[in-house]
């Protein structure tokens, strides 16, 4: 009786936590880590998620560090925060991105968040009522999927169309749209695809929302890092169309994800999210959910705006760099294709001939595979929602990179049908 192994105890986990949880991109990055062979004395090479803040050539703006410093010996950080945040941090990201804007944002329509994932966590939360459905880009991020799971709320998808640039097929969000359909996502620059959107494609999202009476959710958490022949437009362009709730954070364009500083912004000239009690929910939610931490909000406006263009030029070219050697390397593989060069993002969706190959069925036999034989991390498509894909992460060292394909093209040699 002792050790309670002859009592009968009345709590158990929550199992739908484990399903819901499982296929992350976080889940499914630990079980190729767990493959590794710990006896393969090369370095692991992590071409599996979006963080190159290990690397020395991505490290952050000098002015960003400078500011966190400042923050924290004034003395003026230690406290908590309010609901949606420092009022100058979120005047600093309004003034932010209204430098690409036809009209002004206020620090009233920025809510911070602990970092673009409670960004989607409370967008998604304040939408769900019984009943409720959202339209998800296939492929896409997980984390979209595994939280709507969480919470019960159901998702319906629409494909991205690799032959035209993963652009959204807007024939198939009308398809989808029922009267329980509340919203659709979309990611630009886009994770995984490495897609950039023209602006001509945004309006005719807007205006296939407007028509359609759904909200626009706009993931823009890779903002700015465009690097192809399309320019970066941000979605809230065309809030005058449709309302426009914005995700970003400094994660991805300061290369800091581990700062967890993050918002979201509404987009709605016409104030209908108002007048829908959106606003209301948002902050409902964030009133029962952790704060970002407080000395980083204090940093956000100096680390916005003095943060000098040469650093963001740097990482452009680097990410440019990268994106060639990829595409390049890619090509050298002859069961691996990639239909279009990376314009943006750090990641690249490739096509995966698993014909091709002797011993392995599909997508995720091959990166566990490789994983063991060759000690590089590769995220299988079936976790972005494409089965017998592959998304590439092209943001790390550029000679890591070439060194990272060049095993994988070895791998592939290796495990070649004979012909």
């Amino acid at each position: 009786m002792e050790n309670g192994s002859l009592k009968k105890w009345r709590f158990q986990g929550n199992k739908k936590l484990t399903t819901s949880s499982g296929f992350t991109v976080r889940g499914v990055l630990n079980s190729l880590i767990e493959n590794l062979n710990v006896n393969d004395p090369r370095p692991t090479i992590p071409l599996g998620n979006g963080d190159p803040s290990a690397f020395p050539c991505f490290r952050t703006a000098i002015e960003a560090e400078d500011a966190i410093v400042d923050a924290v010996r004034s003395a003026k950080y230690n406290h908590y925060s309010p609901t949606a945040g420092l009022l100058p941090a979120r005047r600093a990201v309004a003034e932010y991105l209204n430098r690409d804007l036809p009209y002004k944002l206020s620090p009233d329509d920025v809510f911070l968040t602990l970092g673009c994932i409670q960004a989607i966590e409370a967008i998604l939360t304040s939408l769900k009522h019984p009943g409720a459905n959202i339209l998800l880009p296939r492929p896409g991020f997980p984390y979209y999927e595994s939280l709507a799971a969480h919470i019960h709320l159901e998702v319906k998808h629409f494909d991205l169309l690799p032959e035209k640039g993963w652009e959204v097929d807007l024939d198939a969000v009308e398809a989808l749209v029922d009267e329980n359909t509340v919203a659709m996502v979309i990611i630009n620059p886009g994770n995984p695809c490495g897609s950039v959107y023209t602006r001509q494609h945004l309006q005719k999202i807007a205006e296939t929302a407007r028509n359609l009476g759904i909200l626009v959710i706009a993931d823009e958490v890779y903002e700015h890092l465009a690097f192809g022949s399309t320019p970066y437009v941000p979605m809230g362009v065309f809030g005058s169309i449709v309302p426009v709730v914005t995700l970003g954070s400094i994660s991805k364009r300061w290369i800091v994800p581990g700062w967890r500083l993050g918002w979201v912004v509404t987009s709605d000239p016409n104030g209908i999210l108002l007048k829908t009690v959106i606003i209301d929910s948002i902050k409902g939610f964030l009133n029962i959910s952790s704060d970002p931490i407080t000395f980083i909000q204090g940093a956000l406006p100096q680390i916005l705006d003095k943060t000098k263009e040469d650093f963001y030029s740097k990482i452009i070219d680097i990410l440019r760099k990268d994106a060639d050697i990829g595409y390049d390397k890619i090509a050298e593989i002859p069961c691996i294709t990639c239909s279009k060069k990376p314009e943006g993002g750090m990641f690249m969706m490739v096509k995966l001939n698993v014909s091709l190959l002797e011993g392995i069925n599909d997508d995720m036999d091959f990166v566990l595979q490789l994983a063991k034989e060759e000690s590089v991390i590769v995220l299988p498509g079936i976790a972005v929602g494409m089965k017998n894909w592959l998304r590439v992460t092209f943001a790390i060292d550029p000679s890591m990179l070439e060194e990272g394909l060049e095993r994988m093209k070895s791998f592939c040699q290796r495990h070649a049908k004979k012909q």
